[in-house]
């Protein structure tokens, strides 16, 4: 069973942009496309840690702004290097709210 919360609205993220949502169990970049999809990753890129919230945001993905990797929104795998995996999260729009599942979280080690 998910559990899910509240973390803004549609409209706190830019078309082509993301937000970082701080958790305790580490930072979680959730994206907007321009067809208004959002998307959530771990917002750090497993090859040398760069903040993928401030990537270049472009169809189905996030490029890292570090080392240009490009990760897939669906999967989190990094295209071309099937071996960099970035965790995904559900994330859904209610009546113009965004909602994050934490379930996945609350099973996770703090590195």
């Amino acid at each position: 069973m998910k559990t899910w919360i509240e973390i803004g609205s549609l409209d706190d993220i830019p078309v082509r942009g993301a937000r970082v949502v701080k958790t305790s169990r580490g930072c979680i970049a959730v994206f907007r496309t321009a067809e208004d999809e959002v998307h959530a990753l771990d917002d750090a890129c497993p090859h040398k840690g760069g903040p993928l919230s401030e990537g270049i945001v472009h169809g189905g993905a996030v490029t890292c702004p570090l080392h240009n990797r490009v990760f897939d929104f669906a999967t989190g795998a990094a295209k071309g290097a099937d071996s960099e995996v970035v965790a995904t999260h559900s994330v859904k729009i209610v009546d113009g709210r965004l909602m994050l599942d934490i379930t996945g979280l609350a099973a996770r080690n703090v590195a």
